[in-house]
């Protein structure tokens, strides 16, 4: 039985590219290939493809909210081939229905057995990317910690991220110090810097 496919990448030669590779397998149709994420949602609601294939850098959650809307779509799979597999954004698709998650450096036979899986209905994270979404391998903040550390990375105020997360503006103040002091950075932008450039957050 074959598999429909859409396609959906905002780079032209990556989506090409991406396309090509699909097409290659006599059991995939590649039935759309767009460049848009408003494209993308309104291709999966009118003609529900198998799988829909998200490629993406990494960092933005907006695409995995994508994702994530597409995966409600009855009969249609989501996968996502990401640059960078940043800790959060994996968290985020774990959780939130996304079928799977590959990088894109992965080898070509590993993508192809992605696509698979996520056709049969089971899920197809990468390993290590299943051990970022539930654990913080080698950091050493909390995930309470982490979560603060994320909501300053999206520019949220301490009134803010003290409403979100139920806490005293002081509790996030002493959170954020503690952070500071735990990783050696010089202050909470320098945290920032030392957390995206580890890919924590």
């Amino acid at each position: 039985m074959g598999i429909d496919v859409l396609v959906f990448d905002d780079l032209h030669l990556s989506r090409v590219a991406l396309t090509a590779l699909l097409e290659q397998r006599p059991e995939i149709r590649v039935a759309a290939s767009v460049d848009s994420k408003r494209a993308a949602l309104e291709f999966a609601e009118l003609h529900q493809p198998d799988v829909v294939i998200i490629s993406f850098e990494g960092r933005d959650e907006e695409t995995v909210e994508l994702a994530e809307k597409i995966a409600i779509l009855p009969g249609t799979r989501t996968l996502l081939v990401a640059t960078a597999c940043i800790r959060s954004v994996v968290r985020r698709a774990f959780a939130g229905g996304v079928d799977g998650m590959v990088r894109r450096a992965a080898q070509p036979r590993r993508f192809f057995e992605a696509v698979h899986l996520v056709h049969q209905g089971e899920r197809a994270f990468d390993a290590e990317l299943t051990v970022a979404a539930v654990a913080n391998g080698d950091c050493p903040l909390t995930s309470r910690q982490l979560t603060v550390l994320e909501h300053l990375d999206h520019g949220d105020t301490m009134e803010e991220i003290a409403a979100r997360l139920c806490l005293s503006e002081g509790t996030v103040r002493n959170y954020i110090s503690s952070m500071v002091a735990k990783i050696g950075a010089r202050n909470r932008i320098d945290a920032l810097r030392i957390a995206r450039d580890l890919q924590w957050i």
